[in-house]
């Protein structure tokens, strides 16, 4: 009976909680700048041990803060479950976006295209970086093709960043056809960033806002291994999210907004 009584008061209080936390979720919002958009993944028990998707956005308000505007969870990845997830931040109130970065997941950029046509897309730069080592023929070449990503990438204006990609794609088009295929074709959507002023451009070129989120959520989900459904991993990253975007919208400022 006692052990009874005890399961019944966990049980409640679970429910509890995850109102409180579906509220969070549906709270209304408002004119967010700059969104940053990720996906995670977590081991779920569901006819045996499969991998849930945890898709999470974060967003830089118009006092330069940070603010955690969403999560959502479902067993896949694919276009439907993030056209829903932007459907539905849009509805919550979202609006004024000036630029949306994130890596170049399918779903997701199909997705961004058809929620948010008209707001301009930064590649996020760190991935690109990862991206184009498959191309590179030679192990020795790594280190070189890095840097001249670097400098693409570290340039003080788009005019110049375009010289620089220029001359690369006809450095490696001799030694590396595939390398200067992918960097005609993939790096100018990393080049959005320099349309904003360059104390603002460090911060936005990349997904580490989100990144940094997701390497604190896998430290506290780690102890779990395995959440028996998805509405347990719901509630664990949402309790994460919730306290995060707190402490980021009483922090300090995230972004130098003057400009």
């Amino acid at each position: 009976m006692e052990k009874g009584i005890r399961s019944e008061k966990v049980s409640n209080a679970s429910k509890l909680l995850d109102k409180e936390l579906e509220k969070w979720r549906r709270r209304p919002l408002g004119e967010i700048a700059f969104l940053q958009l990720d996906v995670r993944y977590e081991k779920v028990r569901q006819d045996g041990v499969v991998f849930c998707a945890v898709l999470i956005a974060t967003g830089v308000m118009e006092d330069g803060k940070r603010t955690i505007l969403g999560t959502s969870v479902s067993l896949s990845e694919a276009e439907v479950h993030w056209r829903q997830f932007l459907l539905d931040l849009k509805k919550r109130g979202l609006h004024g976006l000036k630029m949306i970065t994130s890596d170049d997941h399918a779903g997701l950029k199909a997705a961004r295209e058809s929620v948010f046509p008209s707001v301009p897309w930064q590649r996020c730069q760190v991935h690109l970086q990862r991206n184009a080592v498959p191309y590179i023929p030679k192990v020795f070449m790594q280190k070189g093709v890095a840097n001249d990503i670097r400098n693409i990438f570290n340039a003080p204006d788009l005019t110049e960043a375009e010289r620089l990609l220029e001359i690369n794609v006809e450095k490696y088009k001799s030694i590396a056809s595939h390398l200067s295929s992918w960097m005609e074709g993939n790096i100018p959507e990393g080049l959005t960033v320099f349309s904003f002023p360059e104390n603002q451009r460090k911060k936005l070129r990349s997904t580490n806002m989100v990144e940094r989120l997701n390497k604190e959520i896998k430290r506290r989900t780690r102890v779990a291994t395995l959440f028996p459904n998805e509405d347990s991993l719901l509630r664990l990253v949402s309790s994460i999210l919730v306290e995060t975007s707190e402490e980021w919208e009483s922090g300090k400022r995230y972004l130098p907004m003057d400009e």
